[in-house]
């Protein structure tokens, strides 16, 4: 049954011509759609990442964070409006959402990835949001996801020691939210950003620190979407419900650490 589910996410099939070597096709999908509902594949992928934090394999000397768009496809869309009554002995999604992550552009339907990854191109956390939303009031929603546990208990590593992102993260709110949890930042500043700074004058405050060297790094992020959207199932949006689809893209980032 995971095997079903794992080559449905790798091939990005339909779940009604999953070969019959997997079982009943409703098994694997009703099972990944409970998975994801309950929060078994994040509790999957928080365990998978105390391991990899026990043996000291994830780097938090840089973390980066971005975001990538996903074309939906048109069977994504028509889900209702209204969250759907759950019965008593069914689980009710852990997230979701009513807007269902779908927003409308010029290309049509899409589903924006937003992910902080660490410096092993590996993701810590993923978010799903409209394709239209912008970049950066999604930082704070993304960096409060970050959540290894210690396997010898205690409180949870939520900071990295360092974070970059490009210029869609550059806003005065991200800026006093990372200094207030002491994360040291590499961010540029837009130039419109810079000049309204300079044209305040010592209202505007300091100039924001930059440094090249580190901005280099930002690759590693990138590199890690690319692998996420190796999977077809994730490159292209074909479930109806945002939950079933964060389950889809936290599946592909369980498999990516995994491999590493």
């Amino acid at each position: 049954m995971i095997n079903g589910i794992l080559f449905r996410q790798r091939t990005g099939i339909p779940w009604r011509d999953l070969p019959t070597r997997f079982g009943k096709w409703k098994t694997c999908h009703d099972r990944h759609r409970r998975w994801a509902a309950d929060g078994t594949w994040e509790n999957v992928l928080r365990a998978v990442q105390t391991d990899a934090d026990a043996k000291e394999r994830i780097d938090w000397s840089m973390v980066g964070i971005d975001s990538t768009t996903c074309r939906a496809h048109q069977h994504a869309a028509g889900a209702r409006r209204r969250p759907p009554r759950i019965p008593r002995k069914r689980i009710p999604p852990a997230q979701h959402r009513p807007d269902e992550a779908l927003g409308r552009s010029r290309g049509g339907l899409t589903t924006k990835i937003h992910l902080a990854g660490d410096g092993g191109c590996r993701p810590l956390a993923v978010l799903i949001t409209p394709g239209q939303w912008g970049d950066a009031p999604q930082l704070i929603p993304v960096l409060e996801r970050v959540r290894v546990p210690r396997p010898g208990g205690g409180h949870p590593r939520t900071r990295p020691d360092h974070l970059s992102g490009d210029k869609a993260y550059s806003s005065r709110c991200n800026r006093r939210y990372l200094r207030r949890r002491q994360i040291k930042h590499t961010i540029p500043e837009p130039r419109n950003q810079r000049a309204n700074r300079q044209h305040r004058g010592s209202r505007g405050g300091r100039p924001t620190g930059f440094d090249k060297t580190l901005y280099k790094r930002r690759n590693e992020v990138e590199r890690t979407i690319n692998a996420l959207k190796g999977f077809r199932a994730v490159a292209t949006r074909f479930d109806k419900r945002a939950y079933i689809f964060q389950g889809t893209v936290t599946v592909a980032a369980i498999r990516l650490w995994l491999r590493s």
